[in-house]
């Protein structure tokens, strides 16, 4: 596993690691919302709430619940997919590419076969540094990496 916050430009996160799962069915997780829901939070957060529209252009919204009950939804456009090998989100925009009124980054994901392994990346290109900052305070790598070890389990009982 490799963490990083590229001091280039002080606004880009950077998680990989190899999950123990074949991408296929690490790309399932990420863009089937039943699945989505099982793991896209740090446990013992949920995500009660997912819907997943995966093509260029198409809207997600996903509500993610802490423990406390409070609720924090969160709206995205897709900007590109490949299928199996690369997702990428923005919450820069909403449904039908209406802006954002506090947009926050842009993810970029790859996921790379290793085997039936996969080079999993995630990249959070974040609008300011200050929102690079703060990500990394909330916790990117400690609940990125719970997350993808969650997501991790569940590909591999599919």
């Amino acid at each position: 596993m490799t963490t990083e916050a590229n001091d280039a430009t002080e606004r880009e996160l950077v998680l990989s690691l190899v999950l123990d799962a074949p991408r296929e069915k690490v790309w399932r997780c990420w863009t089937e919302p039943e699945l989505l829901k099982q793991w896209f939070t740090p446990a013992p957060w949920t995500t009660p709430h997912a819907e997943l529209d995966v093509r260029p252009g198409g809207s997600n919204f996903v509500v993610m619940r802490s423990p406390e009950g409070e609720e924090m939804p969160h709206r995205g456009v897709y900007l590109e997919v490949v299928p199996f090998e690369k997702l990428v989100f923005t919450d820069a925009y909403t449904g039908a590419w209406e802006p954002s009124s506090s947009p926050f980054f842009t993810a970029v994901l790859t996921f790379d076969a290793d085997g039936e392994k996969t080079r999993y990346t995630a990249r959070a290109l974040h609008w300011t540094a200050e929102n690079c900052r703060k990500h990394a305070e909330m916790g990117f790598e400690p609940g990125w990496t719970q997350c993808a070890r969650q997501l991790e389990a569940l590909a591999r009982t599919l």
